[in-house]
């Protein structure tokens, strides 16, 4: 019997692309006379951590310890990603300041409950030499006390061929499971990672095939599974759930457990954290993406980037227990 109160025994070491999301709360009661728009007018404003910041708060809702690398820039955004990591209570020695990579900041404006739009500040480029030496050596010293390892992966610049390919030595030495959500459609440089968790688009892309079927994504799936020499792999399908791949065993898809969705954004930050902390315990795959599965269903059903306590975790695994009944 799996227990997810078991989750704060385990240590993630979190590595990937630390962004602010940023939301302007508003409403609409008119359209502007300038071009066929609404005109939003802003009541609120809040910052939360996006793209790996989400993973990591994933996992602290969760109980979990957590260790975070990467990069920030100098400006206000890249301050206030060290303010809200050591507001969640995470060392922050392991994260860089790149004057010359501001970070990425996503402008939501919400009217009503509705995204209305979304603008990214960002740049794209590889982390220099000297940054990704710098990394690896601050994985060499993190990696031995972790239990597992998620590269999240926004195909911002930061998680290069060069650095995955130290990671898997690294963690192949200290057995240390791994794992990576790809945005990056090159799907070879995770070569050798232990799972994989794209979205069915990115599966699509990377696969080069229509996916329009259970039977395309199954092929899909598997033409992935044996380019990246993978051991898992994990496709997310939305309202249609999840489909699993295992090496050696036939793929099977989980149905979604989403009673409404409001917001889709960050559902694939929340399906790595929980999985990794569902195999991290001992739970078999099918397990642990059961617990992904529900996690997702419950934080699609908020708006904006956001997580799952425990407590709510607990009650939707109960609700799916009395389903079955």
């Amino acid at each position: 019997m799996i227990n997810i109160d078991d989750f704060k025994n385990v240590k993630a070491l979190v590595i990937g692309d630390l962004m602010i999301d940023e939301y302007l709360w508003g409403s609409v009661d008119r359209i502007s006379p300038e071009a066929p728009v609404p005109v939003v007018c802003v009541e609120e404003e809040s910052h939360a951590l996006g793209g790996a910041g989400n993973v990591i708060h994933n996992l602290v809702a969760m109980g979990a310890e957590v260790i975070a690398i990467g990069t920030a820039g100098t400006g206000k955004a890249g301050q206030m990603i060290f303010e809200k990591l050591e507001d969640l209570g995470i060392e922050t020695d392991g994260i860089i300041s790149e004057p010359q990579r501001p970070t990425t900041r996503k402008t939501r404006v919400i009217a009503s409950s509705q995204q209305v739009l979304r603008i990214d500040k960002e740049i794209r480029k590889d982390i220099n030499a000297d940054t990704l030496e710098k990394l690896i050596k601050i994985i060499e010293i993190k990696i031995a006390d972790a239990d597992l390892l998620i590269l999240s992966d926004y195909d911002k610049g930061l998680i290069t061929r060069e650095l995955i390919q130290q990671i898997v030595k690294l963690a192949r030495k200290h057995n240390v499971l791994t794992m990576a959500d790809p945005k990056s459609l090159n799907f070879s440089k995770y070569e050798q990672v232990s799972t994989l968790t794209p979205n069915r688009k990115e599966a699509s892309l990377a696969a080069n095939m229509d996916i329009k079927s259970e039977k395309d994504l199954f092929a899909a799936g598997q033409k992935i599974m044996d380019r990246v020499k993978l051991a898992r792999l994990l496709i997310t399908c939305g309202k249609d759930g999840m489909a699993l791949f295992e090496k050696g065993k036939k793929p099977y898809t989980i149905e979604s457990r989403a009673r409404q969705v409001f917001d889709v954004s960050g559902a694939g930050d929340t399906v790595i954290s929980l999985l990794g902390l569902g195999l991290a315990i001992g739970a078999t795959f099918k397990e642990s993406a059961s617990i992904a599965n529900a996690a997702a269903g419950i934080v699609v059903a908020k708006v904006g980037t956001a997580t799952a306590s425990i407590d709510e975790l607990k009650q939707a695994l109960a609700d799916i227990c009395s389903d079955k009944l």
